[in-house]
């Protein structure tokens, strides 16, 4: 797992500023856009729709591989061994497995349900429902940890020459036979699935419309909803194309270990990784819905973040008057001959509701009681 070394050479190396920037860069900018696409679906009850409820899957994956596996895996390039224990190790390869065949398994069934919906809107109706559309993404889950499941046991914490790695421990057979079904499973089959329904939903689409008819709001919605959805599809074809490449490469090419294929190596993680933070900039620049979300979630911010400032200023110029209230009493009393103490009761009012200062009343001769806010 640590590969750093293929590059290590005397003086100073800009992967190990440059690559860790850029992850950093995929983990921040992944992490505010999914929790907002996360924020606007569920903030007002976008979730009613079949696809809706997949989008909002693709973000809950994309957020778990971002959270999970992006810091863990910047430190090859800045750490000379593995420092998180035998558990990370094998935890954070597995769940990169599986958010990758979820999010691929995601997209497989959402063009199936964009086709459904535009081929036949009124008779995929009973099928296309809330309750259905949990139950496939439970199921896609289930798939995805039988999948990645095999990745538990692929990598293991050892020393090689003293220092700890995580690196993959099955004999060579076992592995080439597992990437090359990671390979068909996590890739090809999807991306034959998406093929064929949207061209199957674009063929028909492009039969359907009459350009000399205006197109009912319904039809221009589903049009939209699909073209974003194709783009995203499309988006993580090409991010994880390299990955599987490389490993094709690796078993059934040439791939010697030099600074080429080092480079190489690193783009290629850093384009599959960053599938995982170019969804929610497609939503943003195709969807007007999640355009109009995005702007109320930083409003709503933007207001939280002012109200708090005023309570503060609020507080303070109260506390700032209270004080001075209180050293304006203080001076009478020491002004006051023959009295040396002074009782002063301050009622239990909210402080906006203060009463005016310098009401005087005596008390059997002994105190003078002030009303003070």
């Amino acid at each position: 797992m640590n590969d750093s070394a293929v590059g290590s050479e005397g003086g100073w190396q800009p992967e190990l500023v440059v690559i860790p920037l850029l992850y950093l860069v995929i983990f921040l900018v992944g992490t505010v856009g999914n929790c907002l696409v996360l924020a606007v679906l569920l903030r007002n009850g976008q979730v009613k729709n079949t696809t809706n409820l997949f989008i909002l899957n693709l973000g809950v994956a994309d957020l778990c591989f971002i959270l999970f596996c992006v810091p863990f895996q910047a430190t090859i390039y800045t750490l000379e061994g593995w420092v998180f224990g035998p558990f990370m190790c094998k935890a954070v390869h597995f769940f990169i497995y599986l958010t990758m065949y979820a999010s691929s398994f995601t997209l497989a069934t959402v063009s199936l349900d964009r086709y459904l919906a535009i081929r036949y809107p009124l008779h995929s109706r009973e099928l296309r429902t809330p309750r259905n559309a949990l139950t496939a993404i439970c199921f896609i889950w289930g798939l995805s940890f039988i999948f990645s499941g095999p990745y538990l046991s692929y990598y293991q914490e050892f020393q090689l020459a003293n220092l700890t790695v995580c690196h993959p421990i099955w004999e060579m057979s076992q592995r080439k036979v597992m990437d090359i079904c990671t390979f068909v499973f996590s890739y090809i089959i999807p991306v034959l699935i998406l093929s064929l329904t949207y061209v199957r939903t674009i063929h028909y689409l492009w039969r359907s419309v009459d350009p000399l008819q205006d197109m009912s709001e319904s039809k221009k919605a589903k049009q939209k909803v699909t073209r974003m959805i194709i783009i995203v599809a499309i988006l993580f074809c090409l991010c994880w194309l390299p990955h599987h490449l490389l490993i094709l490469c690796v078993w059934f090419g040439y791939f010697p270990l030099n600074h080429v294929t080092y480079v190489l190596r690193i783009l290629s993680h850093l384009i599959s990784y960053a599938n995982s933070c170019v969804n929610p900039i497609v939503y943003a620049l195709v969807s007007k819905h999640f355009r109009k979300g995005f702007k109320k979630i930083f409003i709503c911010l933007l207001h939280k973040k002012a109200a708090n400032k005023v309570h503060m200023a609020q507080v303070t110029n109260t506390v700032s008057m209270l004080e001075a209230e209180f050293s304006e009493v203080t001076h009478i009393s020491e002004a006051l001959p023959g009295h040396s103490s002074l009782c002063c009761k301050v009622p239990a009012q909210p402080w906006g509701e203060a009463e005016p200062v310098g009401h005087q009343q005596k008390a059997d001769g002994s105190f003078i009681t002030f009303s003070v806010t």
